[in-house]
Order: structure tokens, then C-alpha cells, then sequence
């Protein structure tokens, strides 16, 4: 059945190996420019045909046997090395198109067998019609679901989980290709080959469903997070506004008292004394007048209300923000970086009052433009207890708020972050890329 010249044997392993690569290539991405790929692959497939060729010619039974084998492992190494994934992300789509390539090889041989009496012109044919098949499924149906899934892989699943569950899929889909017996077709043999084409397909979409889910309750979770997120804007922002419908209240309760006075010195003809009155009274009005933190109105107002909320609770703070600053990405961006670090820092600093009501606290948030870039930086007191895992806080660190939301930000543009602790002392450390456009923008205006 897998006879033939060396000519069919080179149109079978370019079929198997081009429908390998087109399979791949549907769920991964290179790192590499899409002509350079190209070549690449088309070199590397030149040269592995050649050397299955020559395989084929000096020692026959051999490479019929193990030449699948062979050549998938040396095609996973090359896909490895030109795959922008992750190791172990790229090793479990290697093992599913291991599954899919099984598949087409099996399947041709006993559609062939079965129907067409051993043709090696209809194991060929079948072999391209599943490859399309296959082919045509991913892109149209699941092409997005197993990018995604890929996603929520290489970041739910750890190196044990995932070293396992490959190892369980190459060896499942390898009994299959060694049991297959090409001598004979016999039923128990057909159901051996479609019991463990199911089992290890079924495995397939356990494992697939598993960290789909994961995926997506982590998903919910960022969207709650960024809800609640939200509601804590709104109610900093209604905040704001019931303390400007007082000051307003305020200011009209004193406006009538100055205007009393006012009129009182005008009727008696003391141009002086209302002279000094008038002095006094504007004094009076440019201290209370609060300072301005930051041109962005939304970030002023955020980072004035934080900051009251923070004396309320006896913590020291200090702001390092040029008022005249431009910060050059969207407010609301800014806001959400800003509102959860500083509400983490307030946290922190409540839990250490907790446990030491003595202990001087403080903030210190700084908020620096340099060319094209945005530099955020927040210090606090914190418990030293207080745990960082896998490079982010842990949630009873923060009370759980916001530092998805940060990172989330932080990764929209190309940014990096940092977070430790210093013996008792909490560090948020953000640079942001400032978006192109606005860049240019600046450079025109200096």
C-alpha cells in the first residue's frame, strides 16, 4: 500500500508535510515577516523531502514505519524556532496537529484499502480532500477559539500540567500510527484505530474546553473588575460634585454677609475702610483657592479628591506632578491607572493603621512626561507581609482592586511595570509609551 516509486513517495511526503505546515499556520504566528517565513519553510522542506527521500530508497520498510515520526519531530523543532509562541504553548499546538495529521494519514490509507482496493492515487487524493477539510473547519469555525484558547493557555496552564498532557497526546496518537497493520483490514482493527482516534480526540477537547473556561472566567473576572473600577470613579465623581454644590452653598451664604458689609461701608462713606475690607477679603479668597495639581482636568480632580480622602485617614502625601504637564495619553486611561494605585496605596496604608494605629504613613505618587514617554511611580507604607507572586501584587495586598486593571492599561501601550516591596514599603513603578500620533504632535508643537 505504501509502496511505489520514489516520485509518489516525494508527492506523499510534500502533501503530509505542506498540510502539516498550512494546519499549523492557521492557529500560530511567526516571528518572522511573512516572505521570510516563506522561504524558510520552503528551504526546510526541500531539504527534509530530500533526506526522507533518500531514506526511502536505501532502506524501505524502515522509513515506512518511522518516517511520519521523523519528520514531525524534526518539523516540530523548525515550527519551535520560527514560532512567536511560547515553548510549551507551541508544543501543545504541535500536539494537535500531530492528532490532525494522523488523522488524514490514517484515514487515507483505509479509505483507500477499504474502497479503492490499496490505489495509491486514491490514499493521495483522500489525504488532500481531509487536508482542505480540516483546513477549511479551522479557518471558517474555530481558527479564533483556538487562538484565544492559546492565549488563556500560556497564561492559566503551568510547565507540569502542560508537559503531561503533550506527553499523553504523543503517545496516544503514536500507538495509533505503530498499531495500524497495513496487511489486513479486519473490524477489531478498524474499531482499535477509531477507539483511539476518539479517546485522544476526546482529550483533545477536554483539555480544550478545561482552559477555555478558565480562560473566560478570568475574562469575567477583568470585566467585573473593571466595573467595579468604574462605580468607584463614579462615586469619587459624585463626590466631587456634592463638594462643589456645598462650596457653591458656601459662597452664596458668604457673598450675602460681604454684601451687607459692603453696603454698610458705602453708606456711611468709609472708602478706606472698605478699601482694607476688599484687601482682606481677596487674601482671604486666594488661600483657599485650592492649587492646581495638574492641567488635565480629570486627572486634577481625581488625584485632589484621593488626596483628601487620604489626610482623612492622618496619612501623609506627597505629590511630585508638574501642573503645567501634558500627559499625552486619553484621560480615561490615565484616571484608571491613577484611581487604583493611589486607592491600593490608601489600602495599604489602612492596613498598617490596623495593625500599628502609630505608625506614620505616607504616600508618595509621582507623575513624570520625559519626550514619549509617561512615567508613574507610587510609594507607600504597607505591611511587610505584603506578597508579590509571579511579578503582581497578591489581591489581600491591595484588596483585590484594580491591579488587573493597571496591567491592562499598561500592556494597551507597550508599557512596563513593576511592583515590590522594600521592607514596609510598597513600590508601583509604570512607564508607558506615548501613543505615535500624539508624539508627532509634540515634536511639531516645540
Amino acid at each position: 500500500m505504501l509502496g511505489g516509486s520514489v516520485l509518489i513517495a516525494v508527492i506523499r511526503f510534500l502533501i503530509s508535510l505542506g498540510g502539516v505546515i498550512l494546519l499549523y499556520f492557521l492557529m500560530s504566528d511567526s516571528k518572522y515577516s511573512r516572505k521570510k517565513t516563506i522561504l524558510a519553510y520552503m528551504f526546510f522542506s526541500v531539504g527534509l523531502i530530500g533526506m526522507a527521500c533518500i531514506w526511502y530508497v536505501a532502506d524501505w520498510e524502515g522509513c515506512v514505519r518511522s518516517v511520519a515520526f521523523v519528520m514531525y519531530l524534526c518539523f516540530c523543532i523548525f515550527s519551535i524556532w520560527m514560532s512567536s509562541d511560547s515553548v510549551f504553548l507551541s508544543l501543545y499546538k504541535l500536539a494537535l496537529v500531530f492528532y490532525l495529521l494522523a488523522v488524514f494519514l490514517i484515514c487515507g490509507i483505509e479509505i483507500a484499502l477499504i474502497f479503492f482496493d490499496g490505489n495509491v492515487w486514491a490514499d493521495i487524493i483522500t489525504r488532500i480532500v481531509l487536508i482542505l477539510a480540516i483546513a477549511l473547519i479551522i479557518k471558517r469555525k474555530v481558527r479564533d477559539s483556538i487562538r484565544a484558547f492559546g492565549n488563556y493557555v500560556e497564561s492559566e496552564l503551568d510547565q507540569f500540567s502542560a508537559t503531561v498532557m503533550i506527553i499523553s497526546l504523543l503517545f496516544g496518537i503514536g500507538f495509533i500510527l505503530l498499531k495500524t497493520d497495513l496487511r489486513e483490514t479486519t473490524p477489531f482493527r478498524l474499531f482499535q484505530i477509531f477507539m483511539n482516534f476518539f479517546l485522544t480526540g476526546a482529550l483533545q477537547l477536554l483539555v480544550f474546553r478545561l482552559y477555555l473556561h478558565i480562560g473566560n472566567e478570568r475574562a469575567y473576572q477583568k470585566e467585573n473588575e473593571l466595573m467595579q473600577m468604574n462605580h468607584r470613579l463614579l462615586e469619587r465623581n459624585m463626590e466631587l460634585l456634592e463638594e462643589s454644590v456645598e462650596a457653591g452653598r458656601r459662597i452664596r451664604h458668604d457673598a450675602r454677609h460681604h454684601n451687607t458689609v459692603i453696603r454698610e461701608y458705602a453708606s456711611r462713606g468709609q472708602i478706606s475702610e472698605l478699601l482694607d475690607y476688599l484687601q482682606a477679603y481677596e487674601r482671604e479668597m486666594d488661600g483657599s483657592i485650592a492649587p492646581v495639581i495638574c492641567a488635565d482636568t480629570a486627572v486634577n480632580n481625581l488625584l485632589s479628591a484621593y488626596t483628601r480622602m487620604a489626610r482623612k485617614e492622618k496619612i501623609r502625601v506627597t505629590l511630585d506632578v508638574d501642573p503645567d504637564m501634558d500627559p499625552g495619553i486619553p484621560g480615561i486611561d490615565l484616571v484608571t491607572v491613577l484611581a487604583n494605585a493611589y486607592e491600593n496605596a490608601i489600602f495599604g496604608c489602612k492596613e498598617v493603621k490596623k495593625q500599628s494605629g502609630e505608625q506614620e504613613c505616607f504616600i508618595y505618587l509621582k507623575l513624570r512626561r520625559k519626550k514619549n514617554k509617561l512615567i508613574i511611580s507610587c510609594s507607600n507604607t504597607c505591611s511587610r507581609e505584603a506578597g508579590i507572586r509571579n511579578g503582581r501584587p497578591e489581591p489581600e495586598s491591595t484588596g483585590g482592586i484594580g491591579v488587573l486593571s493597571i496591567i491592562r492599561t499598561a500592556e494597551k501601550f507597550d508599557g512596563e511595570y513593576h511592583f515590590k516591596n522594600e521592607n514596609g514599603v510598597f513600590v508601583f513603578q509604570l512607564m508607558m509609551n506615548l501613543p505615535p500620533q500624539r508624539a508627532q504632535a509634540e515634536e511639531c508643537r516645540g
